[in-house]
């Protein structure tokens, strides 16, 4: 029940951020729109520990401060190769291996590969992980495993 209330928060929330209308009717009806949402999904048996990962907690945070970091250098990457293309742009496809044993760990380093600016993630199946990356830096960058180690210690898992 722990997970459908947390379902309803985190609804309202983005609700409200993205509603921009604050009138008791309207936030009356956004509130038990949330709560019919997450009643809905909790009669369904859909809220689940990867749908609702409250057990990543605070873990979670410093890990999202890093990414955005190397979003940023990547982004710089990236521009490098808009500016100067024939001296930066290598593009590459190679398979690195995920040590993340769940698949909700799995996921978020796959997402995270693509949300780097410069990597795509191509295919996930299994622990082999196919990624584009337009830049020799970029390719060294995923292959280094930096990423790898730190989702595998955001999920707690151990190498």
């Amino acid at each position: 029940m722990i997970r459908t209330v947390s379902l309803f928060f985190v609804l309202l929330a983005v609700w409200l951020l993205l509603s921009g209308h604050y009138t008791p009717l309207v936030t009356g009806l956004g509130v038990f729109s949330c709560l019919l949402s997450a009643l809905i999904a909790h009669r369904m048996d859909v809220v689940d520990h990867e749908g609702q990962p409250l057990h990543l907690g605070p873990r979670i945070i410093p890990y999202w401060g890093w990414l955005m970091a190397e979003i940023f250098k990547a982004n710089l990457d990236v521009a490098k190769c808009i500016l100067s293309p024939k001296s930066h742009l290598r593009p590459s496809m190679f398979t690195v291996t995920a040590s993340q044993k769940s698949d909700l760990g799995k996921v978020i380093y796959a997402n995270s590969i693509t949300l780097t600016p410069g990597t795509v993630t191509v295919d996930l199946d299994g622990d082999r992980v196919l990624v584009h990356a337009l830049t020799v830096g970029s390719a060294e960058g995923v292959k280094a495993g930096d990423m790898d180690r730190r989702v595998t210690k955001v999920m707690e898992e151990h190498l």
